[in-house]
């Protein structure tokens, strides 16, 4: 063994210590990596920077916008509300859709941001449910982890093991390759968990959501109204309403109800008006989103030909993501003081309804008229953006409470059929090869931003820059084991020690050293250093390189055993509050049937031999 390899393996083991303790930031460990690979002269500078001119870099920065589109455009959100309705309050039911849910969408989108999109999901769901969160965020994390096994986009050590077929002069693996494969171990994870791991964790009725949530727009308004309630009121086209304004109509002082909400059909689809001015003029079959007592809303729909409508969970849904609220309270410098609500012109000068207004912690009836007082607070609704900026005026108000919506909002949901389509093309592309895989992603993320889906400051927001120089500072050590001999080795001890054992045997071996690396280093580093060696193990034995490969990217994305090993499981430590044995009893086991799921399945869809 050399000094350059000594050295080398050090740099790795170094690494690998540095990542397992979790006290240097992974992006920094990989910058420390490449000034080591540099300044001992192993590479050169132009090879030791050369990661960061990757196509990988390149491809994984383009998911990460192409992901961005999917949560900004309501694609995901729109995952969850499906679960919530068709798994309904069966546990059992709920953690096959959960699971099959996270699974399919993170096949297309980053597995993170999959978590990220879930953890209020599943949280809501166990509210309204009476279920037990912990029974489900564990069991949803691991199939966001599962669905790296899918596609050949969804995970970034797919990418990694992808590349490093063709510079070894192997055709790469198409877009659903191995798909076959990540199916079988979710539906294995899917039964191990209904009958097994489940039964592991955290079961208590009364460990699930409670104090991890605030408090949702409904939730906040009932410390302020007395009585009141929302209802949907369609415009019969008899109504008198019909051509009128708001203003016109004096539905607040004749009928004391509020309007704060316009949905109105146009042309491709609908258009919605939260917290429409006074000046805004009715059409009949306009939806009418109005604010009073029941008695006042059925004298209403009575006497003005307007149809009450049922306000189902998803309608609900899309008026968040456009009208929102918040708790304020009156500065005592605020210029409202001594004021009422109707002297100040709230409504105009805010454009935002004042729902409730509580003094001395009570809510006060009539307040529209009431002078306002320092220290009292008033709830607030109207478009988000408008809520947000409440924030800005901190010498009116100061925002007491945000609601728990204001995490869901999706901004852009209006485009999601473009986002759809946006992605059905990308994906088209790929498996028809019409044009290279980072190409087909480029397009998709620029068509992303032309079409408005989301905004250029939203993409760059999007990429994950601490992620991308991990990826471009861990790619240059797998040049520097095979520049430095390091790879011709570790191949050379292995044929040596279970060559002679099978394909299988070896196989078996690459799945555990892939999975062992991706304890201590990142997922992604695992696959950089083990992928070149299962592909010299497998041209140095005679036999196919894909079966090795497959097993690189599937033990890459089984890292259930830890909470630290990738962000995936690690973000629903908090809010599920598991303890580091929860994983290793729940993930040990799956690991172990992922390996199986593996040895069998792999060989039969890349022979060892092929023909």
């Amino acid at each position: 063994m050399t000094t350059e390899i000594m050295f080398v393996f050090a740099v790795i083991a170094v690494a690998a210590v540095l990542m397992a303790t979790n006290r240097v930031r992974f992006d920094i460990v990989a910058l420390l990596v490449v000034l080591a690979l540099m300044l001992s002269g192993v590479l050169t500078v132009g090879e030791a920077l050369s990661g960061f001119g990757s196509s990988v870099v390149i491809l994984v920065a383009g998911l990460l916008i192409v992901g961005e589109m999917l949560a900004r455009t309501g694609v995901a959100s729109a995952v969850g509300d499906w679960i919530l309705k068709k798994g309904g309050s069966n546990e059992t039911h709920l953690l096959i859709l959960i699971m099959v849910g996270a699974g399919v969408l993170g096949s297309i989108m980053s597995s993170t941001a999959v978590v990220a999109i879930f953890i209020p999901i599943v949280l809501r769901i166990a509210v309204e449910t009476k279920l037990n969160a912990s029974r489900m965020l564990i069991p949803m994390s691991y199939a966001a982890l599962i669905s790296g096994m899918l596609t050949l986009i969804a995970t970034t050590p797919n990418i990694v093991v992808h590349e490093e077929l063709k510079s070894a002069g192997y055709d790469g693996f198409g877009f659903f390759s191995f798909t076959l494969v990540g199916i079988a171990v979710l539906v294995v994870a899917v039964v191990y968990i209904l009958l097994i791991g489940r039964r592991m964790l955290p079961g208590d009725a009364d460990k699930t959501s409670s104090g991890l949530r605030g408090r949702s727009i409904l939730e906040l308004w009932d410390d302020f109204r007395i009585g009141e309630e929302y209802q949907r009121l369609r415009i019969d086209n008899q109504s008198s309403l019909a051509g009128k304004t708001i203003a016109d109509t004096e539905l607040e002082s004749r009928y004391q109800v509020r309007v704060i909400g316009i949905m109105r059909s146009v042309p491709g689809g609908e258009d919605r008006n939260a917290a429409p001015m006074p000046g805004t003029e009715l059409h009949a079959q306009d939806v009418l989103v109005v604010v009073g007592t029941p008695e006042d809303n059925e004298r209403l729909c009575n006497e003005q030909a307007l149809t009450r409508l049922p306000i189902s969970i998803l309608e609900r849904k899309r008026w968040l993501w456009e009208l929102g609220g918040a708790s304020v309270l009156i500065h005592p410098e605020s210029k409202l003081i001594g004021k009422s609500l109707r002297e100040a012109e709230f409504r105009s000068n805010y454009n935002l309804h004042v729902m409730g207004l509580r003094r001395s912690k009570e809510p006060v009836a009539d307040f529209k008229d009431v002078k306002l007082h320092s220290s009292d607070s008033l709830f607030v609704i109207g478009p988000w953006s408008r809520i947000q900026q409440l924030q800005s005026l901190a010498h009116d108000f100061v925002v007491l409470e945000m609601p728990t919506e204001l995490t869901d909002i999706v901004p852009s949901y209006r485009r999601m059929p473009i986002a759809l389509t946006i992605l059905v093309a990308m994906v088209m592309l790929t498996i028809f090869g019409v044009v290279p895989l980072v190409t087909a992603v480029l397009m998709a993320a620029l068509a992303a931003v032309f079409t408005r889906c989301l905004t250029m400051e939203d993409a760059y927001r999007a990429i994950h820059w601490s992620s991308l120089v991990l990826i471009a500072g861990m790619l240059p050590l797998a040049d520097a084991l095979t520049k430095t001999g390091g790879t011709q080795l570790i191949v050379d001890n292995l044929i040596s020690t279970v060559g002679d054992s099978g394909p299988y045997l070896m196989l078996s071996v690459i799945f555990f050293l892939t999975a062992g690396l991706g304890l201590v280093l990142s997922n992604t580093a695992s696959a950089v250093l083990v992928a070149p060696i299962a592909i010299y193990v497998a041209a140095a034995t005679g036999v196919s390189p894909y079966p090795f490969a497959v097993a690189v990217l599937i033990a890459a994305s089984a890292a259930y055993s830890t909470p630290v090993s990738t962000p995936v499981v690690t973000l629903v430590v908090d809010p599920g509050r598991y303890k580091f044995t929860d994983f290793v009893k729940v993930g040990t086991p799956l690991l172990l049937l992922t390996y199986l799921v593996t040895l069998v399945i792999a060989p039969m869809i890349f022979p060892f031999h092929p023909t």
